[in-house]
């Protein structure tokens, strides 16, 4: 990472304990050259937007903002950062097999607002 990117702080971004414990877990599983969790926006959803995330060997200086947390750093470019400002990044496990990472706090774009994206990550105090 150099000195160009942009560090996320918990208002920019924050993940509850349940999803940082997660993230660590599966950043054990994956192998040694990823450089953290991507988030990223597409056009859709009920909210106007949806949300997912995939591992990433790649972090651009000049486009992305890192949270660092224990064991893994979340990556954001600034174009989803704005849909994402404030969000919570929290893991849920309803204890039927459906676990899954949902996304807190999201600001309606046009949509009908209530629903949640999994495939996050949650938040709650970022990463410290």
């Amino acid at each position: 990472m150099t000195e160009a990117t942009m560090v996320l702080g918990s208002d920019d971004l924050s993940l509850t304990s349940g999803a940082q414990a997660k993230f660590a877990e599966l950043m054990q599983q994956v192998e040694d050259n990823i450089a953290g969790v991507r988030v990223y926006a597409a056009p859709g959803g009920c909210s106007g937007m949806s949300f997912g995330m995939s591992f990433t060997d790649q972090i651009n200086a000049e486009q992305d903002g890192v949270l660092d947390c224990e064991g893994f750093k979340v990556i954001v470019d600034q174009g989803t950062l704005q849909y994402l400002r404030g969000v919570e990044i929290d893991f849920v496990d309803r204890g039927d097999g459906n676990a899954s990472f949902v996304f807190n706090n999201l600001p309606s774009f046009g949509g009908g607002g209530g629903c949640s994206s999994g495939g996050g990550c949650g938040g709650g105090g970022g990463c410290s």
